[in-house]
């Protein structure tokens, strides 16, 4: 990966936290449907990313 690559991770790893933290200070009980909510948003943003990026490079 070149140095690019790591910032536009790091920026889209900065805003999924960001938006994760908003989404978990808003709710009122932390329910498994909101944290279903928060791993399922990881594996759609981060899977793809690691396969183009990380996997495909080694």
């Amino acid at each position: 990966m070149t140095s690019g690559n790591y910032i536009r991770f790091g920026f889209i790893l900065v805003l999924w936290l960001l938006l994760c933290y908003l989404l978990l200070s808003r709710v009122r009980q932390v329910t498994f449907m909101t944290m279903f909510t928060v791993v399922a948003s990881g594996i759609v943003v981060f899977v793809p990313l690691y396969k183009k990026y990380v996997r495909n490079k080694e």
